[in-house]
């Protein structure tokens, strides 16, 4: 392999692979996949991917815009905004035309399902597993290109700006390599690791944001997370798997402890308002009854349809013991999505020249305050591509050369001690969950401090353990000083 690349992209999602193929053929690009390739928040979106294309008559971007709008409370980037949803059949297209298998209805149009927040049926998808489907197709053509190489199983240990870009340390199993580019692209997901409970794959722990934090990036609006209100909830694993929004699209109830509907207490839109509205009231009516017990019913619907249109949902509880076709699943709101991040231009640019991030760790603005459901693909596709466009568009005038930077090591370095990650995710669940608690947040925030100033002061063994302890105390560091 190489050690020195045009552009070295950290992450292998959505974001990161779809940078890779709109960045132009004659520039060496180098991939780092933190786990296995497959393995990331994108490949485990269930719902779709939000965007009006081809679409009836009734819908249009103005819509979409609007609903992305009112979900984020009115305090989205505008001008963000506008780009997604008019940008959004040109991404639609793309995936298209990799041979993504979106579902078609029998007379051979696309279906498009409704999802909360949305007044019209525009969510594209595959059954519902949208995201594997996606993160599939752009992975078989990412590794057709000549000019990418991959490195899976590969963690980000440093990185350092340069004259002529950066240079970045990496450890891949025992091996220590370090390399260096002209742009870099952070693609590296969410921050889900840093919660209790989190609907994120373990790759979720904020690595992106802390290095781009560390070399003086601008990080706005970390304490924008949302909680998504039907996770699985069998209060066991870390990791909750997701009942998909679409589920209530198709028409489930939400009911209390004692089988009732409740959310026409709460909103005018019921079991389709928008993410945290629904986990606002899954909350309040928890505290009124003093039950954490609630559950999603679609059982009146027909059973057929509901094993085609949710396939991998109902698999997955079968093993859990529950028929979606028959029985009350068990739900409660769980740490999902980041609204914030790194603070990028409508290019994808950070303050930092020539570092850019994209995906769910990058700040767009699109969100405001709370996502609108599948919009999070699309905007990982969109942004991904203005990055890439915008990198080839300096690339001519860019420095050819490369500064090579030395990392240095201590053998002797201690390992981390144990517990530091455990602490810090009861910390951020007891103190900033759906609700915050105010008190517990300004004591947790104190603790934090003490474990970020431990890991980065001391002379500890920079692996896998160190770099997601250090990246998880940084992430809460971060939200919760903006919170107090």
């Amino acid at each position: 392999m190489s050690k020195n690349y045009d552009v070295i992209i950290a992450g292998s999602g959505t974001a990161g692979l779809n940078a890779a193929i709109n960045l132009p053929p004659e520039m060496k690009i180098l991939v780092l996949s933190k786990r296995e390739l497959m393995l990331c928040n994108s490949a485990l979106a269930q719902g779709g991917i939000a965007g009006v294309y081809n679409s009836p008559e009734d819908d249009n971007v103005q819509l979409h815009q609007n609903d992305t709008m009112i979900a984020g409370g009115f305090k989205n980037n505008t001008e963000t905004v506008h780009i997604l949803v008019t940008e959004a059949a040109d991404a639609i297209e793309n995936l298209i035309n990799l041979g993504v298998d979106f579902d078609k209805t029998p007379d051979g149009e696309y279906h498009r399902t409704l999802e909360g927040g949305h007044c019209r049926h525009r969510i594209f998808h595959h059954k519902d597993a949208t995201g594997r489907e996606i993160v599939k197709k752009l992975l078989e053509k990412v590794k057709t290109l000549p000019n990418v190489d991959i490195m899976e199983n590969t963690y980000l240990c440093g990185i350092k700006k340069t004259s002529t870009g950066f240079s970045a340390d990496t450890l891949c199993g025992e091996n220590r390599k370090s390399f260096n580019c002209h742009f870099m692209i952070m693609a590296t997901g969410g921050i889900g690791r840093v919660y209790e409970f989190t609907t994120n794959s373990a790759i979720a722990t904020g690595d992106g944001i802390t290095f781009a934090y560390e070399l003086g990036a601008q990080i706005k609006n970390l304490s924008l997370v949302q909680f998504h209100p039907t996770a699985f909830n069998n209060r066991h694993t870390r990791e909750c798997f997701l009942i998909s929004e679409a589920v209530r699209g198709e028409g489930a109830y939400l009911l209390n402890k004692d089988g009732e509907r409740f959310m026409q207490n709460y909103d005018e839109r019921l079991e389709l308002a928008p993410r945290d509205v629904v986990s606002h009231a899954i909350i309040e009516e928890s505290r009124k009854l003093g039950s954490t017990d609630f559950y999603l019913d679609i059982s009146r619907k027909d059973p057929e349809f509901l094993r085609n249109r949710f396939p991998m949902i109902y698999e997955n509880l079968l093993s859990q013991g529950y028929d979606l076709t028959r029985d009350k699943i068990p739900v409660f709101p769980c740490q999902h999505y980041l609204m914030g991040g790194i603070d990028v231009n409508n290019c994808a640019l950070t303050e930092i020249e020539d570092l850019y991030a994209a995906g769910e760790c990058s700040h767009t603005g699109v969100h405001g305050n709370n996502r609108l459901a599948s919009n999070s693909l699309l905007e990982a596709l969109v942004f991904s591509k203005r990055a890439a466009i915008d990198i080839a568009g300096k690339a001519e005038t860019h420095a050819k050369d490369f500064e090579d930077y030395e990392f240095t090591h201590d053998d002797n370095a201690r390992p981390i001690p144990h517990g530091f990650r455990t602490e810090i995710r009861h910390i951020m669940q007891q103190s900033y969950f759906v609700i915050p608690d105010k008190k517990a947040a300004v004591e947790g925030f104190q603790r934090i401090q003490e474990i970020k100033r431990e890991l980065t002061s001391g002379n500890y063994l920079v692996n896998r353990d160190y770099i997601e302890a250090k990246s998880l105390a940084t992430v809460a560091y971060l939200i919760l000083k903006e919170v107090i």
